[in-house]
């Protein structure tokens, strides 16, 4: 039995039956609040007494109960109207059940297993809601630390980050501006690196097909006893000091066991893939081929997987690159709603998560570029606009068609491209982030990697796409499976596919692009009470703050206006 049907025998008075509306509200074409966007929800209601004469209710609302992280606390004075709204967290939401509870004096019950804690929201005054909203704490805890108030942040905005908004807000042709700008930039970050003599053992690489760690890309065989140098790779390696890398081996990481490093230029990959698929991929020109990549790889038995809103980004409305003709005329956005008010998007890592946390990277796009103006998936389903749910709530819903990262409330791990029948693991998704379309889709490249238009890889109008790139892929090796995340120093998707291909990758996508601040990936290794921030390209550290000689970093510590995921050691594993 579960938790809420335990729920329902307890309360059956309180709680308001499973409303058959609810999917039709999910489904409907019509303008509508977030909450109503959430077709699982469930909703409980008590009284809490009487203010000015008038009858106080309270509302819970919990938004996901396969997920049971998030909940919506509403107040109401007698009019029928919430008053106030409030976003709550469980941090436990595996061992943890938030209850409203007539019974309890103090209005909501918070049940860990068979203890049941009471917890005083509604008395005093101000009472421990109106404290926690007025407090400056992004995650105000509330009752003992068993549950969190959620209170919006300003996110960190960087001067190209605020530079590209003017343009595009207040600049007539700003977008173009924006565009000849990535168009001149694009090769601003190219690395090509250094090839050296070398051996296997004064590498100290892991370039076998062992199954207890990734697979090695597939290099031509004139290459694979060279050493590959890098004067920008920011992560610290096991072992001692080396000259180089072999192109394409595996190296573990300094302090995270589980965590691999690797760099690579694609025109070092084995011949026979470099010439395959060549309906799907173009060739590299004389630019990307030596330009240097840089991946990680995360061990899946060891580490779990995260994704949370910016403060900003990725918002709901509409893109504008959505055709006219895909438009709803009343809709404020594709999937109804005009904001996730009254929820709350931080733009920064849950406390509860941050002691397991070891590595943070960013999202995907932002919803400006979120959607086709080209090909097929421009004319369906309001132009396919990338979805994404955090903590088992809809944002934006997953259209099929589109490259898709998610993670199940067991916590496994997918990516694939969304089909109308994955709809059915909608209950059980905590986390969910799409891109784009496929780079890898079942080890071989995906059918629109060399299509600009229709597979929204963005560029210039005349299909300039080289520049700075990020993307995560999976990859299997026997009985272990590996996250992948890489930064492409100056690519186009087809150097991506070559990659990826290379590196015997099952899927891969692209996440964001043009900047180091959009392909930012931060490791973080302990060690006694002190922690170290390591980057997977130099540059990314200029994104952390510092205060009284502390370093804050990104995401972990900052608030940020942009999405992003994270990386959580899983408990009980070393």
């Amino acid at each position: 039995m579960t938790g809420n049907h335990v729920l329902l025998l307890l309360f059956p008075a309180m709680v308001n039956a499973w409303a058959e509306s609810q999917p039709d509200q999910y489904q409907a074409n019509v303008p509508k609040t977030i909450v109503e966007l959430q077709q699982f929800r469930e909703t409980t209601s008590i009284p809490i007494g009487s203010k000015g004469g008038k009858e106080s209710t309270a509302t819970l609302i919990n938004l996901n109960p396969a997920i049971n992280a998030w909940f919506l606390l509403e107040i109401g004075w007698g009019n029928g109207r919430p008053e106030t709204a409030y976003h709550l967290e469980n941090p436990k939401p595996r061992s943890t059940r938030i209850l409203l509870d007539q019974k309890n004096p103090s209005g909501l019950s918070i049940m860990e297993g068979a203890t049941r804690y009471s917890c005083n929201l509604f008395g005093d005054s101000p009472n421990a809601l109106e404290r926690g909203k007025a407090s400056s704490l992004v995650f105000y805890p509330l009752c003992e630390g068993r549950l969190y108030l959620r209170n919006p942040a300003t996110g960190h905005r960087t001067t190209l980050e605020a530079a590209v908004e003017f343009l595009r807000e207040h600049v007539w042709g700003g977008e173009k501006i924006v565009n000849l700008g990535h168009i001149l930039m694009g090769d601003v970050h190219r690395e090509t690196g250094t090839l050296e003599p070398g051996t296997l053992a004064a590498a100290g690489a892991r370039h076998t097909d062992s199954g207890d760690l990734p697979l090695p890309a597939s290099i031509d065989s004139q290459y694979t006893n060279r050493l590959l140098t890098s004067a920008n790779l920011g992560i610290d390696l096991e072992g001692p000091p080396r000259t180089g890398m072999l192109p394409g081996a595996w190296y573990p990481v300094l302090g995270n066991p589980g965590v691999y490093a690797s760099i690579l230029q694609p025109n070092l990959i084995e011949p026979s893939i470099l010439g395959s698929y060549r309906n799907h991929v173009n060739g590299l020109d004389s630019v990307e081929a030596p330009a240097l990549c840089y991946l990680v790889a995360f061990d899946l038995d060891r580490f779990d997987l995260g994704y949370a809103l910016g403060t900003a980004h990725p918002n709901v409305g509409w893109s504008e690159e959505a055709l006219p003709q895909v438009r709803s005329a009343g809709l404020p956005g594709p999937d109804g709603i005009s904001s996730i008010s009254p929820l709350v998007a931080t733009g920064l890592l849950s406390p509860q998560y941050a002691p397991r946390t070891i590595a943070t990277f960013t999202g995907g796009f932002k919803r400006t570029q979120g959607a086709f103006k080209f090909g097929d998936l421009a004319l369906r389903n309001h132009g396919s606009h990338y979805g994404f749910l955090e903590n088992g709530v809809v944002f934006s819903k997953l259209q099929p068609g589109l490259a898709t990262v998610f993670v199940l409330n067991d916590g496994s791990i997918g990516m694939k491209t969304w089909t109308d029948r994955d709809d059915a693991l909608l209950p059980k998704i905590e986390h969910a982030r799409q891109n784009g379309v496929s780079i890898i889709e079942s080890g071989v490249p995906g059918p629109l990697v060399n299509r600009w238009g229709a597979g929204n890889w963005s560029g210039s109008a005349e299909g300039t796409l080289r520049t700075l790139r990020s993307g995560a892929a999976v990859q299997t090796n026997g009985r272990k499976r590996f996250l992948i995340y890489a930064v492409f120093s100056d690519a186009t998707p087809s150097a991506m596919a070559r990659v990826f291909q290379a590196y015997r990758c099952d899927y891969a996508m692209l996440l964001d692009m043009n900047a180091l601040e959009h392909a930012y990936l931060a490791i973080y290794r302990r060690s006694g009470s002190r922690m170290f921030v390591d980057h997977l390209v130099k540059g990314m550290n200029i994104w952390e703050k510092s205060s009284s000689g502390e370093v804050i970093p990104r995401f972990l510590g900052l608030s940020d206006n942009r999405d992003f995921f994270y990386v959580m050691r899983r408990e009980n594993k070393p």
